[in-house]
C-alpha cells in the first residue's frame, strides 16, 4: 500500500503555492526582525555578545548550574559523577555567558562546551576548562564552540531528558510519564496504551518521532504510537500551546520523541557497545537488549535491538489478565556524516513490532457477543524513517534544517462477523496509516534570540483492507489529506527579565473521501507566550493560541465505503488554548502553579454506518466540541545527590457539554479528575548506589453520575554502579509494592461494569536488570 500520487495539475498548484509561500516567508521575516535586533555576524555572537545580571551564591555545583541555566536562558547538562562533592564559586554582576560560567566553575577543574543552546559540563570533547583567573585577576576564557542560543519560553511544558529516563528505566510509555501528574497513560499493555496531556488524547496533538509526523489513527482499541522507550533519549511535551514550528495539527499541544544519537554516547572518535537483560517476575518475561555504535572521521553509526518475550501477568487480586503476554521486537539504526564544514547528513530508521494474543478489543475485556472469542492475534507494526540535513556550525542568518520522513503504522488482525448464512466465520483485516512529510526551515540568529521560518508538508493516508470475497463484508476504504504550511516563530528576550515567543502558520489542505470526492480548505494559526521574572527567583508566565487543523482523517477500522459526505464535506477542526502560571526557583527549592483551558471545535470522530444511506451522511461527518480545563501544582527540592518532587493535577473534561467518559472520549479525551505524584531519589556516591521511588495517588472522582474508584500505587528501586566494575549497572525494582488491584485513570472501560472489564495493571512485580557497556 502506497500513498497515491497527486495529479499533475495539483502538483503544479502545490508548486506555485510553495513559491508564493516562500516569498511570503521572506517578507514576514523582514517585518519581524526589524523591530527587535540586528543579525548576528559570527557564530559566537548569540552568547558572547550578550550580557546578563547574575546572582548565584556559592553552593553545591548541581544547584548552582540549575540557577545558571535559569538566569542565562541556556539548558545545562551535568553528568552525575561530575557533580559529586563539587561546589561552585559565587557569581555576581552583569557578565557575559562565558565569564559567568567560568566564574561559577572556577576551582572545580571541570571543562565545558556550549552547543545548540546547551551547556555541557564535564565533557572533554571540544571543551574548555572553566575559569582560571589570570595573574591580573581577570578571567581567561578559552575557545568555545557555540552553535546557537534559544530565548524560549516554557509556559506549560514537560521535558524529560536522558537523566530522567535513566532513573525511570521505562519498559513502556506509561513508565516514561509516571512522574507527571498532568500526563496520563491508559491501558496496562504497550499495544493499547494511549497518552493524554491535560486529559486530551495524543491524536489531538502534533506527535513526532525524530521530527517525523505520526499519523496514527488505525484502531481506537489500539495504541496510536507504540514506542520502545529504551530507544529514547528525550521527550518534550508542549501542553496546550505549541509553537508554529512544531508542525500542523497541534490542536492541544505537541509531543516530540527523540531517539538516541551516537554523540549522546561518544564524545570523540571510537566505538562501543552494550548488552542488557531484564527479568519481570510477574509475567516471567525476559527482555534482551543489544547495541553498538562507532564514530570515525565524521562518520557515525548506531544500532539498537530489543526483544521481549513472556506470558500474561497477574493483577493485584491474583487473577491472570488475559491478552497481556509480551512478544515485542524493536530496533533503531542511524547513520550520519558530518563534514568539517559543519554540514551534517543523518539517516535513521526505527521500527517496533508487537505480535501476540490480545483481548478481542485490545484495550479491555468485553462481553456480550458470544460469537467473538475472548482473545485474537494482533500484529501491530510501526516504522519511522527520517533523513535530516543540518548545519552544526551556523553563522549569522544561515542555520538551515531540511527533513524528509516517512512513517507508517498498521494493525493486522482477524474479524469475526455475526453468524450469517453464506458468510465466513472469520477473515483477515489490515488497517494502515501512512505519512510522507518534510520541511525546510532556517533559524535566523539575533543578538536577543532567534526567528525560525520555514515551509512544511504532509501527505497522509488511512486505509482498510478486508481480505474476503463476500461483498457485504468488504468495507475497504481510503481517506487522504495533503497539507502545505508556511510558518514563522520568534523566540526573543527583549529585556533582561522578559522572554517572549510568538508565531503563526498558514496551512492549505486538500482532503479526499472514501468516495473520491475532494475538498480544499485553508486556515491560520497563531500563538504567543511570555515569561517575566518578577524577582531573581519568581517568574510569571502566560500564553494563548488558536490552531487551525484542517479535516482529521477517520480511523481505518471504521472505514466505510458507504459514507456520503454530501456537498460540504466534514467540518474543519480548530482549537483555542490559554494558560497562565507562576514558577519559583530558589536555592534548590522549586514551586509552580499553572491554570489552563483548551477547547476544540468540531473535532471529527467518524463512525461506521449503521443504516445506509441516510446515516452515512451523519456518520461520516460526526463532529464534537471538546473542553479540558484545570490546574497543576508542584513543589520540589534538589540537592547535589538527589531530589524530591510532588505534583498535583486537577483536570475535568467535557464532550458536547457532557462530562467525558472513556467511550465518548475515543480520539478525544479521558476522565482524569485528581492525580498526585511523588518521586524521590538519592545517590550514595561512596558506594555508587542510588535508591529511589515514585508514588501515584488517584482519589475517588465523581463525574456525570459516574464514580471512578481511587487507587494508590508505589514503586521503589535501587541501582548499583560499582566502582570496580564501572562498565556494569545492576538494578532491582519493585513495581506496585503494595499489590494494588487497579486500572490507571485513563484506561478504557472503567465506567462500563456491565460489559467491560478494564485491563488492570500488573500486581506486585520484581524487575531485575543488568547492563554492560564497553
Amino acid at each position: 500500500m502506497t500513498v497515491t500520487r497527486l495529479s499533475a495539475d495539483r502538483d503544479a498548484l502545490i508548486g506555485a503555492a510553495s513559491r508564493r509561500l516562500l516569498t511570503a516567508t521572506a517578507c514576514a521575516l523582514a517585518l519581524l526582525a526589524g523591530p527587535f535586533a540586528m543579525p548576528v555576524v559570527a557564530q559566537t555572537a548569540p552568547v558572547s555578545a550578550a550580557t546578563r545580571a547574575y546572582d548565584i551564591p556559592a553552593q553545591p555545583l548541581a544547584n548552582a548550574l540549575r540557577a545558571f541555566g535559569r538566569q542565562s536562558g541556556l539548558q545545562v547538562s551535568l553528568p552525575a559523577e561530575a557533580a559529586r562533592g563539587a561546589n561552585s564559586a559565587a557569581v555576581s554582576g552583569t557578565l557575559s555567558t562565558e565569564a559567568a560560567l567560568s566564574q561559577l566553575l572556577s576551582g572545580t577543574g571541570l571543562s565545558y562546551r556550549i552547543s545548540n543552546g546547551t551547556v555541557v559540563v564535564g565533557d572533554q570533547s571540544s571543551a574548555v576548562t572553566g575559569g582560571a583567573p589570570s595573574a591580573d585577576g581577570s578571567t581567561v576564557i578559552g575557545e568555545i564552540n557555540v552553535t546557537g542560543q534559544r530565548a524560549e519560553t516554557s509556559v506549560s511544558s514537560v521535558n524529560i531528558g536522558a537523566e530522567e529516563l535513566a532513573a525511570r528505566n521505562p519498559t513502556s510509555v506509561a513508565d516514561v510519564f509516571r512522574d507527571e501528574a498532568g500526563v496520563s497513560v491508559g491501558s496496562s499493555i504497550p499495544t493499547s496504551q494511549k497518552v493524554y496531556v491535560n486529559g486530551l488524547e495524543e491524536t489531538t496533538l502534533a506527535v513526532s518521532i525524530d521530527g517525523s509526523r505520526q499519523n496514527n489513527r488505525v484502531f481506537h482499541h489500539n495504541a496510536t504510537n507504540l514506542i520502545d522507550p529504551s530507544l529514547l533519549k528525550a521527550v518534550d511535551v508542549d501542553a496546550g500551546i505549541a509553537p508554529a514550528d512544531t508542525g500542523p495539527g497541534a490542536l492541544a499541544g505537541s509531543i516530540a520523541y527523540e531517539t538516541k544519537d551516537v554523540k549522546d554516547i561518544l564524545t570523540a572518535d571510537g566505538f562501543g557497545g552494550m548488552v542488557s537483560e531484564t527479568y519481570n517476575s510477574n509475567s516471567n518475561t525476559f527482555t534482551t537488549g543489544l547495541g553498538g555504535w562507532a564514530m570515525q572521521d565524521g562518520f557515525e553509526f548506531l544500532g539498537f535491538l530489543n526483544y521481549g518475550k513472556g506470558g500474561n501477568f497477574e493483577a493485584g487480586n491474583g487473577e491472570e489478565v488475559v491478552g497481556t503476554e509480551t512478544n515485542l521486537l524493536s530496533g533503531l539504526g542511524k547513520f550520519a556524516y558530518e563534514a568539517e564544514s559543519g554540514d551534517r547528513f543523518e539517516f535513521s530508521h526505527e521500527r517496533v513490532r508487537d505480535d501476540a494474543e490480545r483481548p478481542f478489543r485490545a484495550n479491555g475485556i468485553f462481553v456480550g457477543r458470544p460469537w467473538q472469542p475472548t482473545t485474537r492475534n494482533y500484529l501491530l507494526e510501526r516504522q519511522n524513517t527520517v533523513f535530516t540535513y543540518s548545519d552544526t556550525t551556523p553563522e549569522g542568518w544561515w542555520d538551515p534544517t531540511v527533513r524528509l520522513a516517512y512513517s507508517t503504522s498498521s494493525v493486522d488482525t482477524t474479524a469475526y462477523p455475526r453468524p450469517t448464512a453464506g458468510w465466513p466465520t472469520s477473515y483477515p483485516t489490515i488497517g494502515e496509516s501512512q505519512s510522507l512529510n518534510g520541511k525546510f526551515e532556517n533559524k535566523f540568529a539575533l543578538d536577543n534570540g532567534n526567528i525560525v521560518a520555514g515551509v512544511d508538508f504532509y501527505r497522509d493516508q488511512i486505509e482498510l483492507d478486508s481480505v474476503t470475497d463476500v461483498p457485504a463484508l468488504m468495507d475497504d476504504g481510503t481517506e487522504k489529506a495533503t497539507n502545505i504550511g508556511i510558518y514563522t516563530q520568534a523566540r526573543l528576550e527583549p529585556l533582561d527579565n522578559t522572554r517572549v515567543s510568538f508565531g503563526g502558520r498558514v496551512d492549505k489542505q486538500w482532503f479526499e473521501g472514501v468516495n473520491g470526492e475532494e475538498w480544499d480548505h485553508a486556515g491560520v494559526s497563531g500563538n504567543a507566550s511570555v515569561e517575566y521574572d518578577l524577582t531573581s527567583f519568581l517568574t510569571a508566565k502566560a500564553g494563548a493560541s488558536h490552531v487551525w487543523a484542517g479535516i482529521p482523517l477517520a480511523e481505518s477500522f471504521i472505514m466505510d465505503p458507504n459514507w456520503d459526505y454530501r456537498a460540504h464535506g466534514p467540518e474543519v477542526t480548530t482549537a483555542n488554548n490559554v494558560t497562565a502560571g507562576l514558577e519559583l526557583h530558589h536555592n534548590g527549592y522549586t514551586a509552580e502553579a499553572t491554570v489552563f483551558r483548551s477547547s476544540i471545535q468540531d473535532a471529527r470522530v467518524a463512525k461506521y454506518t449503521a443504516s445506509p444511506p441516510v446515516a452515512s451522511v451523519e456518520y461520516a461527518n460526526l463532529n464534537y466540541d471538546v473542553v479540558s480545563e484545570g490546574y497543576e501544582l508542584g513543589i520540589g527540592y534538589d540537592w547535589v545527590d538527589g531530589f524530591v518532587k510532588v505534583k498535583y493535577a486537577h483536570i475535568t473534561g467535557e464532550v458536547d457539554g457532557k462530562p467525558v467518559n472513556s467511550d465518548t472520549g475515543n480520539y478525544l479525551a479521558t476522565p482524569v479528575g485528581d492525580i498526585i505524584t511523588v518521586s524521590a531519589a538519592h545517590t550514595f556516591n561512596e558506594w555508587g548506589l542510588t535508591v529511589g521511588g515514585d508514588m501515584e495517588f488517584a482519589p475517588t472522582y465523581e463525574s456525570g453520575g459516574t464514580t471512578y474508584e481511587s487507587y494508590n500505587v508505589v514503586n521503589i528501586y535501587t541501582e548499583w554502579k560499582p566502582e570496580q566494575l564501572s562498565h556494569m549497572t545492576f538494578r532491582a525494582e519493585v513495581q506496585n509494592l503494595f499489590n494494588e488491584t487497579y486500572a490507571s485513570r485513563a484506561t478504557y472501560g472503567q465506567e462500563f461494569e456491565a460489559d467491560v472489564t478494564p485491563l488492570y495493571e500488573q500486581g506486585r512485580t520484581f524487575l531485575l536488570s543488568v547492563k554492560a557497556t564497553f
